[in-house]
């Protein structure tokens, strides 16, 4: 019984230690900062922050700048307090910039992005997580022109079965995804092969051009209609709503160490509550030992090794960028809250 109420004390005290979290200022945080192109908003988070996530609590929209919500080069940040409560908020420039004729001045229109598109551009076009049935459903290429089994852009194509849209993209089967735990099927990803145009239906017989490729076309592979799946800048370093446990399940490149820019898929999604911008602590698996008394082998506690954002997001998985890894991270460690 005794065990049980310290079980339950310590349940308690760790929920509202979680509860009551608060952002924590760096103690070398700038009292002003002028953002610059190639800066991202976790960078700058950062910057203010030990706990960057924390950053929608101490975010202050200033109603008389244009675009309050939005961060762009060239915005001068200012932290502030507010009922005796740090917050960060954009500032009007009073300096005065004398201009030569020669100037060309241009509006700066594209705020900062979360965390870096570099690392993740080519990664969400090319991209997608399907069902079985559906990419068993979409039309395949039957052969390239004048009878070629690879072909590439600017050739012509032909598949089988019903057009998708006018613009398709072609995809071919990857990874399929299973849950560690319990063996739940998570989803399949299809990566992107290349992109068409139908030109002509003859029955269920469609003519396609390849507009562009990355890799070569080949018998087999899928037609999918094509998205636009240019990242949004709509949504900012944050802790999840409530705990989530989870682990990760996959990288991309296949590589055996995980480290910085990374992209990782996770066995957790949208019906557990993840969301783009939420940020995850990676625990690195701690070893297994013997113990020199009792010969028992022994798991060391998992370690606070690394923090990701979620960028994007599926019913029962999601993906994910690796901001920070003190140390080299693989497939199986766990993720949790930061």
């Amino acid at each position: 019984m005794r065990k049980l109420l310290y079980a339950l004390a310590a349940s308690l005290l760790l929920v509202t230690s979680w509860a009551h979290a608060q952002p924590e200022l760096r103690s070398d945080h700038p009292e002003r900062y002028t953002v610059v192109k190639g800066d991202t908003l976790w960078d700058i988070s950062a910057r203010f922050l030990n706990n960057p996530w924390y950053w929608p609590e101490i975010w202050h929209v200033n109603p008389q700048v244009q675009n309050p919500h939005l961060i762009y080069p060239g915005d001068r940040l200012a932290l502030v307090y507010i009922d005796g409560k740090p917050r960060v908020t954009k500032v009007a420039s009073n300096d005065v910039v004398k201009l030569s004729p020669k100037v060309r001045s241009e509006a700066i229109d594209t705020p900062i992005p979360a965390i870096p598109l570099d690392a993740i551009s080519s990664f969400l076009t090319d991209t997608r997580i399907v069902s079985v049935e559906e990419i068993n459903a979409a039309p395949y290429v039957l052969e390239g022109e004048d009878g070629r089994i690879i072909t590439g852009a600017g050739d012509r194509v032909y598949a089988r079965g019903e057009k998708p849209a006018d613009k398709v993209g072609i995809f071919r089967r990857s990874k399929q995804f299973l849950d560690p735990e319990t063996g739940e099927f998570l989803g399949l990803e299809a990566r992107s092969i290349a992109k068409g145009e139908v030109t002509a239906e003859n029955g269920d017989v469609l003519t396609l051009n390849l507009t562009n490729s990355s890799e070569e076309v080949r018998i087999g592979d899928r037609l999918l209609t094509s998205e636009d799946r240019r990242l949004t800048t709509n949504f900012v370093p944050s802790a999840p709503d409530g705990d989530i446990e989870g682990e990760m399940i996959s990288v991309e490149g296949g590589v055996s160490q995980i480290g910085q820019f990374d992209v990782v898929a996770l066995n957790r999604g949208e019906r557990e509550g993840l969301k783009a911008g939420n940020v995850m602590a990676v625990l690195k698996s701690g070893n297994v030992v013997r113990d020199p008394v009792t010969n028992e082998n022994i798991q060391l506690p998992s370690e606070r090794a690394g923090l990701l954002m979620v960028f994007q997001t599926y019913e029962k998985m999601s993906y994910g960028l690796i901001l920070q890894a003190t140390r080299p991270l693989s497939v199986g460690d766990k993720v949790t809250n930061p």
